[in-house]
Protein backbone atom coordinates (compact mmCIF):
# COMPACT_ATOMS: atom_id res chain seq x y z
CA UNK A 1 0.00 0.00 0.00
CA UNK A 2 2.94 2.23 0.42
CA UNK A 3 4.06 1.90 -2.70
CA UNK A 4 0.63 3.08 -4.18
CA UNK A 5 0.47 5.51 -2.33
CA UNK A 6 3.68 6.74 -2.76
CA UNK A 7 2.61 6.53 -6.98
CA UNK A 8 -0.79 8.68 -6.62
CA UNK A 9 1.30 11.21 -4.90
CA UNK A 10 3.88 11.32 -7.92
CA UNK A 11 0.98 11.54 -10.11
CA UNK A 12 -0.95 13.90 -8.43
CA UNK A 13 2.36 16.15 -8.15
CA UNK A 14 2.95 16.19 -12.06
CA UNK A 15 -0.49 17.08 -12.56
CA UNK A 16 0.14 20.26 -10.58
CA UNK A 17 3.47 20.81 -12.34
CA UNK A 18 1.75 20.99 -15.73
CA UNK A 19 -1.70 23.28 -14.48
CA UNK A 20 1.53 25.29 -12.82
CA UNK A 21 2.45 25.82 -16.57
CA UNK A 22 -0.46 26.81 -18.11
CA UNK A 23 -1.88 30.15 -18.88
CA UNK A 24 -4.35 31.62 -17.00
CA UNK A 25 -5.87 33.28 -19.59
CA UNK A 26 -9.23 31.96 -20.76
CA UNK A 27 -9.11 29.69 -23.74
CA UNK A 28 -10.09 31.29 -26.98
CA UNK A 29 -12.29 29.21 -28.79
CA UNK A 30 -11.35 29.14 -32.44
CA UNK A 31 -13.55 29.93 -35.28
CA UNK A 32 -13.51 27.61 -38.53
CA UNK A 33 -13.61 30.66 -40.55
CA UNK A 34 -10.25 31.63 -38.82
CA UNK A 35 -8.84 28.19 -39.15
CA UNK A 36 -9.39 28.46 -43.17
CA UNK A 37 -8.44 31.24 -45.34
CA UNK A 38 -10.73 33.64 -46.36
CA UNK A 39 -12.07 32.86 -50.23
CA UNK A 40 -13.04 36.10 -52.13
CA UNK A 41 -16.60 35.17 -54.14
CA UNK A 42 -17.03 37.89 -56.61
CA UNK A 43 -20.60 38.13 -57.82
CA UNK A 44 -21.06 38.42 -61.26
CA UNK A 45 -23.57 42.11 -62.04
CA UNK A 46 -24.72 40.99 -65.56
CA UNK A 47 -24.80 44.06 -67.62
CA UNK A 48 -28.31 44.65 -68.69
CA UNK A 49 -29.20 45.13 -72.25
CA UNK A 50 -29.35 48.60 -73.93
CA UNK A 51 -33.20 49.20 -74.62
CA UNK A 52 -34.06 49.45 -78.03
CA UNK A 53 -34.44 52.80 -79.45
CA UNK A 54 -37.45 53.56 -80.82
CA UNK A 55 -37.62 54.02 -84.55
CA UNK A 56 -39.62 56.77 -86.01
CA UNK A 57 -40.27 57.91 -89.62
CA UNK A 58 -41.11 61.25 -90.71
CA UNK A 59 -42.85 62.71 -93.15
CA UNK A 60 -41.88 65.68 -94.63
CA UNK A 61 -43.86 68.55 -97.19
CA UNK A 62 -40.62 68.69 -99.87
CA UNK A 63 -41.50 72.80 -100.11
CA UNK A 64 -41.47 73.97 -96.24
CA UNK A 65 -40.10 71.30 -94.74
CA UNK A 66 -42.99 70.94 -92.53
CA UNK A 67 -43.57 67.55 -90.43
CA UNK A 68 -46.87 66.12 -91.80
CA UNK A 69 -46.39 62.75 -89.85
CA UNK A 70 -44.36 60.92 -87.44
CA UNK A 71 -45.05 57.20 -86.23
CA UNK A 72 -43.52 54.32 -85.29
CA UNK A 73 -42.90 51.70 -87.64
CA UNK A 74 -43.03 49.02 -85.03
CA UNK A 75 -46.01 49.89 -83.55
CA UNK A 76 -47.91 49.53 -86.99
CA UNK A 77 -46.93 46.14 -87.40
CA UNK A 78 -43.53 46.45 -89.19
CA UNK A 79 -41.70 43.94 -87.70
CA UNK A 80 -44.45 41.36 -87.29
CA UNK A 81 -47.28 42.01 -90.35
CA UNK A 82 -45.32 43.52 -93.17
CA UNK A 83 -48.49 43.60 -95.70
CA UNK A 84 -50.74 45.06 -92.98
CA UNK A 85 -47.97 47.58 -92.30
CA UNK A 86 -48.46 48.41 -95.96
CA UNK A 87 -51.56 48.65 -96.19
CA UNK A 88 -51.04 51.48 -93.35
CA UNK A 89 -49.01 53.38 -95.19
CA UNK A 90 -51.14 52.98 -98.09
CA UNK A 91 -53.71 54.19 -96.32
CA UNK A 92 -51.68 57.37 -95.68
CA UNK A 93 -50.47 57.75 -99.08
CA UNK A 94 -53.90 57.60 -100.53
CA UNK A 95 -55.21 60.86 -98.10
CA UNK A 96 -52.46 63.18 -98.70
CA UNK A 97 -52.74 62.61 -102.08
CA UNK A 98 -56.38 62.57 -102.53
CA UNK A 99 -57.76 64.51 -99.37
CA UNK A 100 -60.03 63.75 -96.66
CA UNK A 101 -62.92 65.45 -95.57
CA UNK A 102 -61.41 68.06 -93.82
CA UNK A 103 -58.38 68.13 -95.38
CA UNK A 104 -57.20 68.90 -99.08
CA UNK A 105 -54.59 66.59 -100.60
CA UNK A 106 -51.52 67.57 -102.72
CA UNK A 107 -53.22 66.08 -105.65
CA UNK A 108 -54.15 69.42 -108.03
CA UNK A 109 -55.96 69.16 -111.72
CA UNK A 110 -54.41 71.55 -114.04
CA UNK A 111 -56.02 74.95 -114.16
CA UNK A 112 -55.15 75.36 -117.91
CA UNK A 113 -54.02 79.22 -119.58
CA UNK A 114 -56.30 80.82 -121.34
CA UNK A 115 -56.55 84.12 -123.19
CA UNK A 116 -57.65 87.45 -122.46
CA UNK A 117 -59.78 89.93 -124.43
CA UNK A 118 -56.63 91.83 -125.76
CA UNK A 119 -54.88 88.47 -126.32
CA UNK A 120 -53.00 88.51 -122.99
CA UNK A 121 -51.90 85.32 -121.22
CA UNK A 122 -53.76 84.53 -118.04
CA UNK A 123 -51.97 82.22 -116.16
CA UNK A 124 -53.41 78.66 -114.87
CA UNK A 125 -51.76 76.65 -112.20
CA UNK A 126 -49.77 73.22 -113.59
CA UNK A 127 -50.97 69.67 -112.52
CA UNK A 128 -49.85 68.29 -109.15
CA UNK A 129 -49.84 64.70 -108.41
CA UNK A 130 -48.21 62.45 -105.01
CA UNK A 131 -46.76 59.58 -106.60
CA UNK A 132 -48.53 57.45 -103.75
CA UNK A 133 -46.58 54.26 -104.41
CA UNK A 134 -43.13 56.09 -104.48
CA UNK A 135 -43.89 57.26 -100.99
CA UNK A 136 -44.91 54.04 -100.00
CA UNK A 137 -41.53 52.60 -100.81
CA UNK A 138 -39.64 55.08 -99.41
CA UNK A 139 -41.40 54.85 -96.39
CA UNK A 140 -40.84 50.95 -95.98
CA UNK A 141 -37.31 51.65 -96.70
CA UNK A 142 -37.17 53.68 -93.88
CA UNK A 143 -38.62 52.02 -91.47
CA UNK A 144 -35.36 49.83 -90.86
CA UNK A 145 -33.45 52.49 -89.52
CA UNK A 146 -35.88 55.71 -89.38
CA UNK A 147 -35.64 58.99 -91.04
CA UNK A 148 -36.88 61.68 -92.57
CA UNK A 149 -39.11 61.28 -96.00
CA UNK A 150 -40.10 63.91 -98.49
CA UNK A 151 -43.65 63.33 -100.54
CA UNK A 152 -42.99 62.68 -103.93
CA UNK A 153 -44.54 65.48 -106.02
CA UNK A 154 -44.59 65.91 -109.71
CA UNK A 155 -45.17 68.65 -111.20
CA UNK A 156 -46.32 69.02 -114.78
CA UNK A 157 -47.06 72.76 -116.36
CA UNK A 158 -48.93 73.37 -119.60
CA UNK A 159 -47.05 72.09 -122.67
CA UNK A 160 -47.05 75.23 -124.97
CA UNK A 161 -44.37 77.58 -126.03
CA UNK A 162 -46.23 81.57 -124.63
CA UNK A 163 -44.70 82.37 -128.17
CA UNK A 164 -47.51 80.06 -129.89
CA UNK A 165 -50.62 81.60 -127.79
CA UNK A 166 -50.90 84.44 -130.53
CA UNK A 167 -51.34 82.36 -133.39
CA UNK A 168 -53.59 79.55 -132.10
CA UNK A 169 -56.60 80.57 -133.64
CA UNK A 170 -55.39 80.82 -137.24
CA UNK A 171 -56.87 77.26 -138.14
CA UNK A 172 -60.04 76.09 -137.64
CA UNK A 173 -59.72 71.93 -136.68
CA UNK A 174 -62.91 71.08 -135.72
CA UNK A 175 -66.44 72.64 -134.40
CA UNK A 176 -69.67 71.73 -133.45
CA UNK A 177 -72.87 73.45 -133.32
CA UNK A 178 -76.58 72.63 -130.39
CA UNK A 179 -79.22 74.86 -130.08
CA UNK A 180 -81.47 75.54 -126.84
CA UNK A 181 -84.31 77.85 -126.46
CA UNK A 182 -82.99 81.51 -125.92
CA UNK A 183 -86.78 82.14 -124.52
CA UNK A 184 -86.13 80.02 -121.15
CA UNK A 185 -83.34 82.74 -119.34
CA UNK A 186 -82.10 80.60 -116.77
CA UNK A 187 -80.68 78.07 -118.72
CA UNK A 188 -79.81 80.42 -121.34
CA UNK A 189 -77.53 82.53 -118.58
CA UNK A 190 -75.94 79.26 -117.73
CA UNK A 191 -74.84 78.33 -120.94
CA UNK A 192 -73.73 81.70 -121.56
CA UNK A 193 -71.38 81.58 -118.40
CA UNK A 194 -69.90 77.91 -118.94
CA UNK A 195 -69.30 78.70 -122.45
CA UNK A 196 -67.47 81.90 -121.42
CA UNK A 197 -65.30 79.86 -118.79
CA UNK A 198 -64.12 77.67 -121.16
CA UNK A 199 -63.49 80.03 -123.92
CA UNK A 200 -59.77 81.18 -125.28
CA UNK A 201 -58.74 77.96 -122.77
CA UNK A 202 -55.15 76.86 -124.54
CA UNK A 203 -54.76 73.13 -124.28
CA UNK A 204 -50.88 72.06 -124.84
CA UNK A 205 -49.62 69.22 -125.57
CA UNK A 206 -50.47 66.40 -122.98
CA UNK A 207 -52.22 68.48 -121.46
CA UNK A 208 -55.45 67.42 -119.17
CA UNK A 209 -58.88 69.01 -119.53
CA UNK A 210 -61.31 69.11 -116.48
CA UNK A 211 -64.87 70.99 -117.11
CA UNK A 212 -65.61 71.27 -113.78
CA UNK A 213 -62.47 72.36 -112.76
CA UNK A 214 -62.69 75.09 -115.22
CA UNK A 215 -66.23 76.46 -115.04
CA UNK A 216 -65.95 75.90 -111.23
CA UNK A 217 -68.67 75.85 -108.71
CA UNK A 218 -72.17 75.98 -110.95
CA UNK A 219 -74.10 77.90 -108.21
CA UNK A 220 -75.94 81.18 -107.15
CA UNK A 221 -73.24 82.43 -105.51
CA UNK A 222 -71.11 82.45 -108.92
CA UNK A 223 -74.11 83.63 -111.21
CA UNK A 224 -75.78 80.47 -112.11
CA UNK A 225 -79.82 80.25 -111.92
CA UNK A 226 -82.44 77.90 -111.85
CA UNK A 227 -83.35 75.91 -115.03
CA UNK A 228 -84.29 72.39 -115.77
CA UNK A 229 -81.67 69.96 -115.50
CA UNK A 230 -81.75 65.89 -115.74
CA UNK A 231 -81.83 64.07 -112.00
CA UNK A 232 -81.51 60.59 -111.57
CA UNK A 233 -83.65 60.16 -114.92
CA UNK A 234 -85.78 63.07 -113.67
CA UNK A 235 -86.50 66.47 -115.31
CA UNK A 236 -86.28 69.34 -112.45
CA UNK A 237 -85.41 72.56 -111.71
CA UNK A 238 -81.85 73.56 -110.49
CA UNK A 239 -79.19 75.80 -110.08
CA UNK A 240 -77.38 75.59 -113.40
CA UNK A 241 -78.96 73.67 -115.41
CA UNK A 242 -77.93 74.10 -119.15
CA UNK A 243 -74.27 73.39 -118.16
CA UNK A 244 -74.41 70.13 -119.78
CA UNK A 245 -74.90 71.50 -123.12
CA UNK A 246 -72.04 73.47 -123.29
CA UNK A 247 -69.96 70.10 -122.07
CA UNK A 248 -72.13 68.15 -124.80
CA UNK A 249 -71.06 70.87 -127.42
CA UNK A 250 -67.65 70.45 -126.37
CA UNK A 251 -67.52 66.35 -126.61
CA UNK A 252 -68.75 66.67 -129.72
CA UNK A 253 -66.29 69.28 -131.00
CA UNK A 254 -63.37 67.85 -129.21
CA UNK A 255 -64.00 63.62 -130.12
CA UNK A 256 -63.41 64.62 -134.28
CA UNK A 257 -59.43 64.99 -132.68
CA UNK A 258 -57.02 62.58 -131.43
CA UNK A 259 -58.15 62.84 -128.09
CA UNK A 260 -58.14 60.26 -124.72
CA UNK A 261 -60.55 60.20 -122.49
CA UNK A 262 -59.97 60.16 -118.78
CA UNK A 263 -63.66 60.35 -117.18
CA UNK A 264 -67.09 61.29 -119.45
CA UNK A 265 -70.82 59.80 -118.12
CA UNK A 266 -73.97 60.11 -119.93
CA UNK A 267 -77.50 61.59 -118.68
CA UNK A 268 -79.70 59.45 -117.17
CA UNK A 269 -82.42 60.81 -120.01
CA UNK A 270 -81.81 61.53 -123.48
CA UNK A 271 -81.18 64.98 -124.52
CA UNK A 272 -82.91 66.93 -127.29
CA UNK A 273 -79.79 68.99 -128.15
CA UNK A 274 -77.19 65.77 -129.35
CA UNK A 275 -77.93 62.51 -130.74
CA UNK A 276 -77.89 59.42 -128.35
CA UNK A 277 -74.87 58.30 -126.45
CA UNK A 278 -73.45 61.60 -128.07
CA UNK A 279 -73.84 63.83 -124.24
CA UNK A 280 -71.41 64.22 -121.53
CA UNK A 281 -73.03 64.97 -118.25
CA UNK A 282 -71.18 66.98 -115.46
CA UNK A 283 -72.09 68.27 -111.85
CA UNK A 284 -69.44 69.87 -110.20
CA UNK A 285 -68.13 68.04 -106.88
CA UNK A 286 -69.38 65.00 -108.72
CA UNK A 287 -69.13 63.13 -112.67
CA UNK A 288 -66.78 65.76 -114.55
CA UNK A 289 -65.97 65.89 -118.11
CA UNK A 290 -62.42 65.00 -119.09
CA UNK A 291 -59.92 64.38 -121.65
CA UNK A 292 -55.98 64.76 -122.47
CA UNK A 293 -54.75 66.15 -125.58
CA UNK A 294 -53.17 63.45 -127.14
CA UNK A 295 -53.22 65.28 -130.47
CA UNK A 296 -49.92 66.23 -130.68
CA UNK A 297 -49.91 70.01 -130.89
CA UNK A 298 -51.25 72.22 -129.01
CA UNK A 299 -54.99 73.53 -129.25
CA UNK A 300 -57.35 77.05 -128.43
CA UNK A 301 -61.10 76.06 -127.57
CA UNK A 302 -63.25 78.94 -128.70
CA UNK A 303 -66.94 78.68 -127.11
CA UNK A 304 -69.20 81.10 -129.34
CA UNK A 305 -73.07 82.17 -128.26
CA UNK A 306 -75.72 83.34 -130.39
CA UNK A 307 -79.50 84.07 -130.03
CA UNK A 308 -80.41 80.16 -129.93
CA UNK A 309 -77.20 78.52 -130.45
CA UNK A 310 -73.68 77.26 -129.16
CA UNK A 311 -71.01 76.35 -130.75
CA UNK A 312 -67.37 75.52 -130.17
CA UNK A 313 -64.53 75.17 -132.18
CA UNK A 314 -60.64 73.86 -131.79
CA UNK A 315 -58.31 75.82 -133.49
CA UNK A 316 -54.86 75.63 -133.84
CA UNK A 317 -51.18 77.28 -135.34
CA UNK A 318 -51.05 77.06 -138.96
CA UNK A 319 -47.66 75.71 -137.72
CA UNK A 320 -49.37 72.46 -136.41
CA UNK A 321 -52.83 71.98 -138.65
CA UNK A 322 -50.67 68.94 -140.21
CA UNK A 323 -49.81 67.06 -137.19
CA UNK A 324 -53.32 67.60 -135.60
CA UNK A 325 -54.36 66.24 -139.31
CA UNK A 326 -52.66 63.14 -139.38
CA UNK A 327 -54.34 62.34 -135.25
CA UNK A 328 -57.44 62.74 -137.00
Amino acid sequence: MGKLTRVISILLAGSFVLLAGCSDQPIKETKASEQQPKIKVEKKVEKKKEEEKPVFVTIIDPTTKATIKTFNPKELGFSTDLEKYKAEISKVARELARGTETTPGYDKRMTLDKLDENGQVIKGTPQTILDEDELIEKVIQSSVKGGNVEVPLYVTASGYKVEDAAHLGEVLVASYTTHFNSGVVGRTKNIALSAQAINNVILGVGDSFSFNTTVGPSDAAHGFQKAPEVVEGKLVDGIGGGICQTSSTLFNAIDKLGVSYIEKHHHSLQVGYVPTGRDATVSYGGKDFRFKNTTGAPVILKAIVRKGSLTVEVRTAKAYQDIIKKQM
